[in-house]
């Protein structure tokens, strides 16, 4: 973690400040393109550069898009009208989480690399390939949530550095174009990503991998792509379950104290001094409202206000079964008696309290070995091989309840499909996952409460695109059903 601070530090100076204002891409490099982009500490600290903003792309919009908008959860201890407005999706056209800027902010700062690093020389090729595979992969990453937020979307590939370059005003391309734009550069990740690099805090075959797999069981299901999608999405996860580099934890609280663990194969790196915060500093609990031989006993203490948590119905599904070593990772409840409350906090990210003070340096967990092992049942379950889907299922299963063939063999389709939506609702509770797998499931208009009879409302799954990003640019159209 400290060679990594240390890295993180180095490449601060070469950071890049959003300037441009139609699609908010446009930035002007502090150092010019001749002078940087020389040597290979020039494209290695450009690459470091590139995952500091990719990290602050989604310190906390990843739990917007990726989570909020399933009904599971509603205000904490107080709330905002802003994230009701997702709770309940009625999101307006100048939410704050309408604006992609810090997603095109990371794509242009991966366009960068993938433009300059092959003119330059490096004294090993494999560390070219590392580079560019990183931004890549990045790329890929940050299109892929684009088409799944907005849908149709501008394709930029050219790294802009100044404000008289040609097609600053890019129009929204076909969902289809985006999704295919992911694709390329996946394969591209893929071909270039050396077997040897296993750093989880950076692109690895094993995430690339996760990507691919996550990105084309998405194709299948929500986008019709076919058998060669689901196919695709199986090689991937294979590849995973064969390697020997990953592995389930025994304690599933161990995922999140035991950073870069066994079971993690990527994670934004959180680290004191360096970058910390991010969207699970909105969990826990605000010390004046806690009785002083509480505190840090056992009532985890936040930086400021408590905004959200989980709804009553989301606690009782996370609390069903005494058994489930998760409940309390997921969340915790204690009655305060000098102060006649209860507080509940969540134990995921609760980062570190030192010297009175909480800090919050936990690592946040893209993709970790159980995203694997219930993809797994999912593609098998989709190939109508449903004993080895039940199977993979029962590998979450044994861990979380202490019990063998919790499931039976007996589950049908539409009972395994329940069965692994519920074990991916503990599993991965405010980890950023659900509202996609809502979609991919098929079940959304059924699981979150403000989406049912909804149906055909247009482009509802969809989010409106900020209307200042429209305001300048005037080649932006707004989703449609968001232009009345």
């Amino acid at each position: 973690m400290k060679v990594k601070s240390i890295l993180f530090i180095l490449v601060s100076c070469i950071t890049f400040t959003s300037c441009h204002g139609d699609l908010d891409i446009i930035q002007k490099s502090e150092v010019s393109a001749n002078s940087m982009w020389q040597t290979e500490e020039d494209a290695t600290s450009a690459m470091y550069g590139l995952y500091n903003q990719f990290r602050k792309a989604f310190s906390t919009g990843y739990i917007y898009w990726g989570e909020y908008r399933t009904g599971l959860w509603g205000d904490g201890l107080t709330g905002t009208t802003s994230n009701t407005q997702v709770y309940q999706n009625q999101i307006p056209i100048d939410h704050s989480y309408a604006n992609w800027a810090d997603l095109y902010t990371t794509i242009n700062a991966a366009n960068l690399i993938i433009r300059y690093t092959p003119s330059i020389s490096f004294n090993n090729e494999e560390n070219k390939n590392k580079v560019m595979a990183n931004a890549y992969f990045v790329r890929a990453f940050c299109y892929y949530w684009i088409a799944r937020i907005w849908g149709d979307a501008p394709i930029v590939l050219e790294g802009f550095e100044s404000d008289q370059q040609d097609d600053l005003y890019p129009t929204r391309q076909p969902i289809e174009d985006v999704f295919k734009q992911v694709e390329d550069d996946l394969t591209q990740a893929s071909i270039l990503m050396p077997t040897s690099i296993t750093d989880k805090s950076l692109a690895s075959k094993g995430a690339i991998n996760m990507l691919t797999a996550d990105y084309n069981l998405w194709m299948y299901k929500v986008q019709n792509a076919g058998a060669e999608a689901l196919n695709k999405a199986e090689t991937a996860i294979s590849s995973i379950l064969n390697s020997t580099q990953y592995s389930l934890e025994s304690d599933y609280a161990n995922i999140f104290k035991n950073e870069m663990g066994n079971e993690i194969i990527f994670a934004w790196p959180y680290i004191q001094d360096e970058y910390t915060g991010g969207y699970p500093s909105d969990y826990l609990v605000p010390n004046q409202y806690v009785s002083a031989e509480a505190i840090e006993n056992p009532v985890k203490i936040g930086s400021h206000q408590q905004w959200c948590f989980y709804t009553e119905e989301y606690k009782a599904l996370l609390s069903e079964n005494p058994d489930d070593q998760r409940t309390i990772v997921n969340f915790e409840t204690y009655f305060d008696a000098p102060k006649n409350a209860t507080f509940q906090w969540i134990n995921k990210y609760s980062g570190t309290w030192s010297n009175g003070t909480r800090i919050f340096d936990s690592d946040i967990v893209v993709y970790r070995y159980a995203d694997a092992i219930l993809f797994d049942a999912e593609i098998k379950m989709e190939k109508n091989n449903i004993n080895e889907a039940i199977n993979s299922l029962n590998r979450i299963a044994e861990r979380a309840y202490g019990e063998t063939n919790f499931y039976p063999t007996t589950l049908d389709k539409t009972e395994l499909n329940k069965a692994i939506l519920r074990e991916r609702q503990k599993e991965f509770a405010a980890e950023g996952k659900l509202w996609w797998d809502y979609i991919r499931l098929g079940v959304v208009f059924q699981e979150a409460p403000y989406l049912i009879g909804r149906e055909n409302e247009q482009n509802i799954l969809l989010w409106p695109i900020s209307q200042t990003s429209i305001n300048k640019n005037p080649n932006l159209i707004q989703t449609p059903g968001y232009d009345k």
